[in-house]
């Protein structure tokens, strides 16, 4: 198994109490950290503007300009947004814009991209809030724009949400020649319909919640329409996001779950959603290193071959990480 890792940037009230003037160089520091362990193959940032789970005045870094610096600061490890929202950017900007961050990180980036949900932050930032089937047309034309753009150089596309009329992107990313979209695709989410479809057609990776029930449906779904456009389905990495909240005991996981209802009482979040916390207690990602090795042994043999693992604490403890990284990487990533 492979596996990924977030770096805190506020988005879910991961920095609350770090001042201003030191979240970048926790964030640097974290990114750095997880650049000299093989084991973790990528971090990754989320594309939103507004905390959750309630909009409130605490920072949140914006994703793109946090990919240029992680990839002026790290050497080795990919990095990827879980997802970029395509509405938030014109298509054609956005990809030039990869395409440099493609080169300052010497070819690692990765493309998260996904129709968008959050309405608060749409409405507040002058966005509307278009019907879903606006916003999943939008994605499906952004990605074919994407792929012009990186494998020809140029963009043209007279659709519905987006008109380009040869647009030029040189230099082209770095890994043009290396994968069929240029830089790595993924495309997120798990609507049955569209996504899973515009999936099948253009990505090299996929991102859906769910258990092991749903993660097994979801690739059910995906395959079918492989099969419907003549795509290999083996050719698709499918992956999940997963909420890690480890422990040696019962106590341990009970202090850390504690430890995040903390900080989201210090944001000021509502204590209906500080109550809500706790319900993480019966997660998937929340055991002791045995029963996460259980869990992800059977996602994995269900197909699920790339982690994408969130720490909660990681900006003020990395006890939960390391030994993540000393009893539960070394047993997965051995098999398959």
């Amino acid at each position: 198994m492979r596996f990924g890792v977030f770096v805190p940037q506020g988005w879910r009230m991961d920095l609350v109490g770090v001042e201003p003037a030191r979240q970048w160089p926790v964030m640097r520091d974290l990114a750095r950290r997880f650049d000299g362990i093989d084991a973790w193959e990528s971090i990754w940032v989320y594309d939103h503007f507004h905390t959750v789970p309630e909009p409130l005045d605490e920072a949140t870094h914006e994703a793109w300009s946090l990919m240029a610096a992680f990839a002026a600061s790290t050497d080795r490890i990919r990095l990827g947004q879980m997802c970029t929202c395509m509405s938030y950017r014109n298509p054609g900007y956005l990809a030039k814009v990869a395409a440099t961050v493609d080169h300052v990180s010497a070819g690692r980036l990765e493309m998260g991209i996904g129709g968008g949900w959050y309405e608060h932050e749409w409405r507040a930032y002058g966005y509307g809030f278009p019907r879903a089937g606006v916003r999943l047309e939008r994605l499906r034309e952004g990605v074919e724009i994407f792929r012009q753009m990186w494998t020809t150089g140029k963009a043209s596309l007279d659709g519905k949400e987006y008109q380009l009329d040869g647009a030029i992107c040189q230099p082209r990313p770095l890994q043009t020649t290396s994968e069929k979209n240029g830089i790595p695709m993924w495309v997120a989410g798990g609507g049955e319909q569209k996504t899973l479809r515009i999936a099948a057609e253009y990505a090299d990776y996929t991102n859906f919640f769910g258990d092991l029930e749903g993660f097994q449906h979801k690739s059910e779904v995906l395959a079918g329409h492989c099969k419907d456009i003549g795509r290999d389905f083996g050719e698709i990495v499918r992956s999940s996001n997963y909420n890690i909240i480890i422990g040696e005991n019962d106590k341990e996981l009970d202090d850390r779950i504690a430890g995040i209802q903390d900080r989201y009482r210090k944001a000021g979040v509502s204590q209906v959603k500080i109550d809500e916390v706790a319900q993480q207690r019966t997660s998937l990602g929340c055991g002791t290193p045995e029963q996460l090795v259980e869990r992800f042994t059977a996602l994995q043999d269900a197909g699920m071959t790339y982690a994408i693992t969130y720490f909660a604490e990681a900006a003020y403890d990395t006890s939960g990480i390391e030994l993540f990284e000393r009893e539960v990487q070394p047993a997965l990533r051995g098999r398959g």
